[in-house]
């Protein structure tokens, strides 16, 4: 007796079904995204365990284990700045690959845009405590700054803070914190992957025109996967002249100092990719209303899956779809900037503008997609 076509498809190995994943036949370079965020992935977790292994999770030595890493460890330094900017060139791909994923409607997809957004939560999470492990100058006030606003919380607002601090200050404590989060977060991630790419290999991939055809589909290899070659060879040559010649294109210059509780910088900020929710949080006169909207301005990536009830998006991109979508990147682009500039008139009132047309933009797009 032959075995029947379902048996013989669950019988396939995964590596099989992955060449012969049936895929749009009309989709393009920006669908590599997903791919390259996996390379770019591992290539993190690979790193930062080779730095763990001379990393000292301590106040005293931190600064000078990175130092020791990075002058006297056999290639110590390429790996030290691999991971630097790989955190960089990770979260850039990141926003591509959402905002890719919202220009072409495809956060109908409930279970891989939910599963994808929580990613992006712990990936940011990730960032930033690996920002304060060297505990150079910024990265100890951009600790002592972020972990206080959790005080504005009320009640319980100082006991978090406390505890995140482990103290009564950013210290030991604090780092060795921030030290096992940063270790335990890639684990997580790493689970949510596989159930992102399982749901994600449930309905398949979408497509620039929306047409969800099973006639217009063809195998992912040899077709796409050569795309995703190409794109990946693009991106680390990029990636290798910024390791190699521009290593510190991203870094705050007072960084490269060691960290002093006794001493304020004149200007606190946040690496380029937090510059955004920097501004909002900022854009609020009220220490809760900025959490709030913190918190907010996160947590409503969210929405456009959870109220649209559309199938498919439409496959007619009207002028007014693409117009909302270039305020959301102008509105995403002037909060980083206003991220960097000075709490003063007139940034306070054109930060709360923009913050206004980011939030109305995550309301009114899943509208917008049923046209």
């Amino acid at each position: 007796m032959t075995p029947t076509r379902k048996s013989r498809i669950i019988i396939k190995p995964i590596s099989s079904r992955l060449i012969d994943l049936p895929a749009p036949i009309n989709i393009s370079l920006w669908w590599n995204y997903g791919s390259l965020l996996g390379i770019f992935i591992f290539i993190q977790i690979r790193t930062g365990i080779i730095l763990s292994i001379q990393y000292c999770p301590n106040r005293e030595l931190a600064f000078i284990s990175i130092i020791h890493i990075t002058r006297n460890i056999n290639i110590g330094w390429i790996i030290n700045r691999i991971h630097a900017n790989g955190a960089s060139l990770l979260i850039l791909l990141i926003y591509i690959h959402i905002a890719r994923r919202i220009y072409y409607g495809s956060f109908h997809t409930k279970k891989v845009w939910i599963t994808g957004v929580t990613m992006f939560i712990l990936t940011i999470i990730r960032a930033f405590i690996g920002y304060v492990l060297p505990w150079g100058q910024i990265s100890f006030w951009a600790a002592t700054v972020i972990t206080n606003i959790f005080s504005a919380i009320p009640y319980i607002g100082t006991i978090i803070v406390q505890w995140l601090w482990g103290g009564f200050a950013v210290s030991n404590p604090t780092l060795n914190r921030f030290f096992i989060i940063h270790f335990i977060i890639p684990i997580i991630i790493i689970l949510i992957t596989i159930i992102h790419l399982i749901f994600l290999h449930e309905i398949g991939s979408n497509n620039p025109l929306g047409i969800n055809s099973n006639s217009n589909r063809i195998s992912f290899h040899l077709y796409f996967s050569v795309k995703d070659i190409i794109g990946f060879r693009l991106y680390i040559s990029l990636f290798i002249i910024i390791v190699l010649f521009f290593p510190n294109i991203s870094k705050d210059p007072e960084n490269f100092i060691t960290a002093n509780p006794l001493i304020t910088p004149t200007h606190i900020q946040p690496e380029w990719y937090f510059l955004w929710l920097y501004a909002i949080l900022r854009s609020i006169p009220n220490k809760l209303g900025g959490v709030i909207a913190l918190i907010s301005a996160i947590i409503i990536i969210y929405l456009p899956s959870t109220i649209t009830t559309i199938k498919k998006k439409s496959s007619r991109f009207s002028y007014k779809k693409k117009l909302i979508f270039r305020i959301l990147i102008l509105s995403w682009s002037i909060l980083r900037w206003i991220g960097k500039c000075p709490v003063e008139w007139p940034f306070i009132q054109i930060g709360q503008i923009f913050t206004i047309l980011f939030f109305i933009f995550f309301i009114i797009i899943p509208t917008i997609n049923k046209e």
